[in-house]
């Protein structure tokens, strides 16, 4: 059957393999919640050396370990923190109206079963840790504040043979500041604690980020840890989930970041803490316009995969289309508009070539059955009949490659931005972070996918091959349905373009060949 494809529908059933494939792989193998354990047995996290100030030690849970209990709660307009008996903060919830979950609450960033919790300290040495995991922190003041524009508070841990001073300033924005102090030299670590637990699938990245000294990004994902892994001098070290993240960052002196894992893989991180130490951290949504408030530095924290680079420039450009209209939704249909523009010059000259090859179409099948037995004298022939006719058989597949990665950095985009949630378009979407609840979306997407099928010239006659592109448009339409509006708003629009695209390539080809028809009489 492939034997008698054109380069051109090889490269065009390899991309739509490739896609379903990777929609296919994202809808059905998307990770599933795990049963979680409690805290007492749930082994941690940090599986390292015992005893050596290179990396922290665990501690060890058993039923003479200090429960924690919240110690103090603050209350913001945007998010309320809660920090426990051990220093750390154990709870954030969102307070934004948009931030809600499937239950209709409130969203809780993180997961009350998992260690570390930011700004858990580890020591190195294994007794100290036991201590520390036992003996409460203090705090002098009221147990209930509020944030407006920054807060200060200080919490105290006396140990036997270390004292442990935390002074934390929390801003409105999300970011902290946290000065430490430990009396008694002793060797210790400090986290920004397991990754955010509220949006994991198979669509989008989660794990931990490393911006190295170097500004290299390195990221590594849930289940793919290898153990102990160093990175000294490092920028940002973020833990992540499709929407949120934890991090610390040092743009001046850097930090000495160690990633271990847990035992499903999972990358955890730490940094290396000194007797005096301080460090800037972040706790929230990866909203790009939060995180360049703060530095703009920190909008690496937002990652969009392998087509990052393209990405990145496709999401400043939606949200300044954004600024231009006020909806995210026609944001989306500007966006794919400009694309589609900017492309159109490139794309015609791929449908016109593609135009040229349906024509040719009953001299190739007459080709191929002619030198059926003889492949070398076939190519010969074909090669002969192209450059008689002026046909580039791989005119159509630059066009096809360029979109491929534009597809899925945009792809990426519309799965990974934390402003859609929440976004209204029109009448019933409500959230484009979410599927369309009646269908319409996927169902006008499947329709007008099948419209551009019909008007796009093809050389296809096998009809094993016929059925398999007549099926896509049905194909595609199941997988839209489980994904975000604002994505299959975005194709559903591509393939309204598209459908125009190929209607003008249509009447511009139809006037070519009439006046061709006119020279060739003229000539006679």
């Amino acid at each position: 059957m492939l034997e008698n494809m054109s380069n051109n529908q090889r490269v065009l059933l390899a991309t739509v393999l490739s896609l379903i494939v990777f929609m296919a792989s994202s809808y059905f193998y998307a990770p599933q919640p795990q049963a979680s354990q409690s805290q007492a047995s749930q082994p941690t996290p940090v599986q390292t050396a015992q005893n050596t100030p290179s990396a922290p030690s665990k501690p060890r849970p058993t039923q003479t370990d200090l429960n924690p209990s919240t110690l103090l709660t603050i209350k913001g307009e945007k998010f309320d923190i809660f920090i426990d008996n051990l220093g750390r903060i154990s709870q954030v919830i969102l307070e934004d109206e948009k931030y809600i979950d499937e239950k209709g609450e409130q969203i809780r960033l993180f997961n009350q079963k998992k260690l570390p919790k930011p700004l858990e300290i580890r020591f190195s040495d294994q007794q100290l840790n036991f201590e520390a995991f036992k003996v409460p922190y203090t705090y002098q003041g009221a147990k209930e504040l509020k944030l407006k524009d920054k807060l200060t508070l200080t919490l105290i841990q006396n140990l036997s043979k270390a004292k442990v001073i935390k002074e934390i300033t929390f801003y409105s924005n999300g970011h902290y500041e946290t000065k430490i102090k430990v009396e008694g030299g002793a060797d210790y670590f400090i986290s920004p604690g397991y990754r955010p637990d509220v949006r994991v699938d198979g669509y989008t990245l989660h794990g931990a980020l490393i911006k190295e000294a170097d500004g290299t990004i390195t990221i590594i994902e849930d289940g793919d840890a290898k153990g102990v892994e160093k990175f000294p001098k490092a920028q940002i070290a973020s833990a992540f989930d499709r929407y949120y993240a934890t991090f610390f960052y040092d743009f001046e002196k850097g930090l000495d970041v160690v990633v271990s894992k847990d035992e499903e893989s999972n990358p955890i991180l730490f940094v290396k803490g000194s007797p005096e130490f301080e460090v800037k951290g972040y706790f929230g949504p990866k909203e790009y316009e939060t995180l360049k408030a703060i530095d703009p530095r920190l909008t690496d924290v937002i990652e969009y995969g392998f087509f990052t680079f393209i990405a990145k420039p496709l999401f400043k450009a939606l949200l300044a289309l954004y600024h231009l209209v006020g909806n995210w939704g026609w944001a989306i249909v500007l966006l794919t508009i400009i694309i589609r523009i900017l492309l159109f010059p490139l794309t015609l000259k791929g449908m016109l070539s593609m135009q040229k090859l349906k024509d040719l179409a009953p001299k190739i099948k007459e080709i191929q059955q002619k030198y059926k037995g003889d492949p070398q004298r076939m190519n010969a022939a074909m090669m002969e009949l192209y450059r008689k006719h002026n046909a580039n058989p791989m005119g159509g597949c630059l066009p096809m490659l360029i979109q491929i990665p534009i597809f899925f950095a945009i792809y990426r985009v519309l799965l990974n931005a934390i402003e859609l949630k929440g976004a209204p378009w029109i009448l019933w979407i409500k959230d484009l972070s979410q599927p369309d609840p009646y269908f319409v979306l996927p169902i006008l997407m499947g329709v007008t996918m099948y419209l551009h099928q019909k008007l796009t010239p093809t050389t296809i006659t096998d009809p094993t091959q016929k059925k398999i592109f007549e099926w896509l448009p049905v194909v595609f339409t199941f997988f839209f349905i489980a994904f975000p509006a604002g994505l299959t708003l975005y194709w559903f629009t591509n393939n309204i373009l598209s459908i125009i695209q190929q209607l003008i390539v249509n009447k511009i080809f139809e006037s070519k060949k009439v006046g061709e028809k006119g020279k060739t009489k003229d000539k006679e």
